[in-house]
């Protein structure tokens, strides 16, 4: 005896499954809903300061020098009585911008690269593969202290050596992402059907390499704020006075034994900044494998 499934019973499960994968896919995480939080916070911070303090972020007032932290200085206040929590709220807005600019910049470089070796003939593949390797055997910060040598000390050449520090790594992706891409069956009945190499890459490989793009992007901005908070610390980025978390730590590591909250809010915005961009694209990269 054979039993036959009700067709409306079926099609009413499946539904409900598609529907319990969904709300799967939407509830976020504890972690991801702190992310948020904390980069909703950066956010305002960058944009409209003033709304988080009503302090000047360069206003000295020797007579309040290295205050603890208190209710009227949250963060206390440095060598010249500066209140450091303006100043580190002021100072999401440069390192995010650096960050950011830094990501554009190596992502831009490396979907160049990654499209000439992905789309290329086999010699230019190899080719742009070797330039790659030789790029991977010097250690990021490594490139960009070489770059800011030749070319200067500053907050567009640190941004501009931050990116590109950072595209080689992104440019590998690229180009096996692409690769895939390409030899997958839709590609191919478009090469078929005559459509042309910049029609197929714009139509049906840029599309399906733009979503890892945006979890690289997201993951991207918080490994550049690391650096470029390190190359200020150097004192080859943004220099003090600015307020800059990077040039905030190099000013206060002289009197970290006597006033440990100058080094320590600042860096605690480095890692909370670095560690919920990391967070958001993780999270990307797990939708993406989900859909």
């Amino acid at each position: 005896m054979t039993l036959t499934a009700d067709p409306a019973t079926v099609e009413q499960s499946t539904a409900e499954r598609t529907h319990r994968v969904s709300r799967r896919r939407m509830r976020l995480r504890p972690a991801e809903l702190v992310s948020g939080i904390v980069l909703l916070f950066l956010l305002v911070a960058a944009v409209a300061p003033q709304l988080l303090t009503f302090y000047d972020p360069l206003a000295i007032q020797p007579s309040d020098a290295f205050r603890a932290p208190s209710l009227l200085h949250w963060f206390g206040t440095d060598e010249s009585g500066r209140d450091v929590y303006t100043r580190v709220i002021y100072g999401a807005r440069s390192s995010l911008l650096i960050g950011v600019f830094a990501t554009i910049i190596g992502l831009g470089l490396a979907l160049i690269l990654g499209a000439i070796a992905g789309l290329g003939s086999r010699p230019v593949d190899f080719a742009v593969n070797r330039l790659l390797e030789v790029l991977f055997a010097f250690p990021g910060l490594l490139l960009a202290l070489l770059f800011i040598t030749i070319f200067g000390v500053g907050v567009v050449t640190s941004t501009i050596a931050v990116g590109l520090a950072t595209a080689p790594g992104y440019a590998r992706i690229i180009r096996t992402q692409i690769i895939s891409t390409r030899r997958s069956g839709y590609v191919e009945a478009a090469t078929i059907l005559g459509r042309s190499r910049r029609a197929v890459f714009g139509r049906n490989i840029l599309p399906n390499v733009a979503w890892p793009l945006l979890a690289l992007a997201t993951l991207g901005i918080g490994q550049a704020i690391v650096w470029a908070s390190a190359l200020s610390f150097l004192g080859l980025g943004a220099v003090p006075p600015a307020a800059e978390w990077g040039a905030m730590l190099s000013a206060g590591r002289t009197y970290m034994t006597n006033a440990w909250w100058l080094t320590f809010f600042p860096g605690i915005f480095v890692v909370l900044s670095a560690a919920a961009a990391t967070v958001l694209g993780h999270s990307i990269q797990r939708r993406n494998r989900e859909l």
